[in-house]
């Protein structure tokens, strides 16, 4: 027992030294204007006071010749390069990491609303990647190669989890934790790239995002033009 006890002592200080050594004074993100995965670590950057620590560079994922390549080996954004080098994705850890620097427990909930706040994140997220795949379809398929069925698949996806979140809008508060600016985030893309047709449907919803950009001011200073 005593030697569990020194081994679980080791890992745990190996962690402390390990979250202490990227814990630079200065970092970069690697995004692009109209990610949303972007958007949320820039909203949680905003909030946890953070966001002068972070120079945002852009990055064209589609660009073989872009860095983002060499810092993320799947090329996707966001990523955040760290003082000395290392690099963090995706979204979710990046937000995880930047609670850490922030003392714990702002955005990411400690005891059990911590398994509620990553699957409202987990929903959102997913909400978010089906609509990025409709609007790739769009975007880098030619039109005779258009697929009507995957684009009802990925059309589904964002409905239940929109009705989902509907069903459930007053039972969490517009408040900052990383589930809320997950859905923030995918509500705002909607709008960005769908013309905000979700909203006719979801009134419970409208109502929720319109409380969150009044008590969340980041939420309209990142708002893509």
């Amino acid at each position: 027992m005593a030697s569990c006890n020194v081994g679980n002592a080791r890992v745990f200080e190996a962690r402390e030294v390990f979250l202490g050594s990227i814990s630079g004074n200065h970092m970069q993100l690697r995004s692009s204007q109209a990610s949303p995965f972007g958007r949320k670590v820039k909203i949680a950057a905003h909030f946890l006071g953070l966001i002068d620590q972070i120079t945002i560079v852009p990055a064209d994922t589609n660009d073989p010749a872009d860095s983002l390549r060499r810092q993320a080996p799947l090329g996707k954004i966001p990523a955040l390069i760290l003082d000395e080098g290392t690099v963090l994705y995706d979204s979710r850890v990046i937000l995880d990491y930047l609670d850490h620097l922030a003392g714990g427990g702002r955005i990411v909930p400690a005891g059990p609303a911590r398994f509620d706040a990553l699957t409202r994140q987990a929903l959102a997220d997913g909400i978010m990647d089906a609509a990025l795949l409709q609007v790739y379809e769009g975007r880098f398929r030619e039109p005779e190669h258009h697929s009507a069925r995957w684009l009802e698949v990925q059309a589904g996806k964002v409905s239940r989890g929109l009705a989902a979140f509907e069903s459930r809008a007053g039972a969490f508060e517009p408040g900052l934790d990383i589930g809320t600016i997950a859905l923030a985030c995918a509500l705002g893309y909607l709008d960005l790239r769908f013309t905000g047709t979700w909203r006719k449907d979801h009134p419970r919803l409208v109502d929720w995002l319109h409380a969150f950009e009044a008590e969340v001011p980041s939420f309209g200073q990142t708002r893509p033009s």
